[in-house]
């Protein structure tokens, strides 16, 4: 009898990018380059390319509850992530579920994608402060996404170190500070803070690399990481190692660039 391999699961609730680079798609591919099984619930879809978004339309609050509730019948999941949610109803139907499960959720705060296209509506952003937020285990927004959630400007690694500080302060959660896009900073850095360990995880910038989803890897290398039973510290040290490999083996797609998955 051939004995089969057991694979942990992980979920992602996210939106879904139509160029492949991004949202669900590039989760997927994260949590199998890691050696766990991806489920996915489809919190919105959007028509996109590495270049720009064309067009965004949110799945019905009863439509992402069924999904998220059918991966847990069947597939509970050992870790989950939540990237790009849009909509406030689609922020309370992910709280209120996860209100009465105890699994590990890594929430990627999408605010705005790169090419400057709102990913969240803004009534929504006081719906993801005040119920998702505290139910995380760990949030990973970018700078920009850190100045909201801070309230404070940040141009340093100091002060990304205080908005990390002070997020977990407000919400509750561990809090990894994306550096990518600093200026003046001789690598990207990035500040993990949980209330007890800080950790600064730096790597060298690729240059003549500009690629797209770099957040959504690398939040869902995190999760991955924690469904494999890694406590939190190792996760985003696996996460930083996942991403930064990734940027290094992005290969040519058209005119653009996609992350590796190895």
């Amino acid at each position: 009898m051939i004995k089969r391999k057991q694979l942990l699961v992980a979920l992602t609730i996210a939106g879904s990018d139509s160029g492949g680079g991004a949202g669900i798609q590039a989760d997927l591919k994260t949590f199998a380059a890691l050696g766990v099984h991806g489920a996915s619930a489809i919190a919105c879809l959007t028509a996109q390319n590495p270049k720009r978004v064309l067009g965004v339309e949110p799945c019905s609050p009863k439509m992402l509850l069924r999904q998220i509730e059918a991966v847990f019948e069947e597939l509970p999941p050992a870790a989950v992530k939540t990237g790009m949610l849009f909509s406030a109803e689609n922020i309370s139907v992910v709280a209120n579920f996860f209100k009465k499960k105890n699994c590990p959720i890594v929430v990627d705060p999408v605010f705005i994608s790169t090419s400057g296209t709102k990913l969240l509506e803004p009534k929504a952003i006081a719906k993801l402060k005040r119920q998702l937020l505290p139910l995380a285990t760990l949030v990973t927004p970018n700078l920009s996404e850190a100045e909201i959630l801070s309230g404070q400007k940040i141009s340093s690694i100091e002060e990304m170190r205080a908005a990390a500080k002070k997020i977990h302060s407000q919400f509750g959660c561990a809090v990894l500070v994306k550096g990518g896009h600093l200026k003046n900073s001789a690598g990207a850095v990035d500040v993990f803070f949980d209330g007890r360990t800080e950790l600064l995880l730096s790597a060298p910038f690729v240059k003549g690399i500009r690629t797209h989803g770099t957040g959504c890897v690398y939040s869902a290398a995190v999760c991955a990481a924690l469904a494999l039973g890694n406590n939190l510290p190792q996760a985003v040290q696996i996460g930083k190692k996942f991403v930064t490999a990734a940027i290094s083996h992005s290969y040519k797609i058209g005119n653009h660039f996609a992350l590796g998955s190895r």
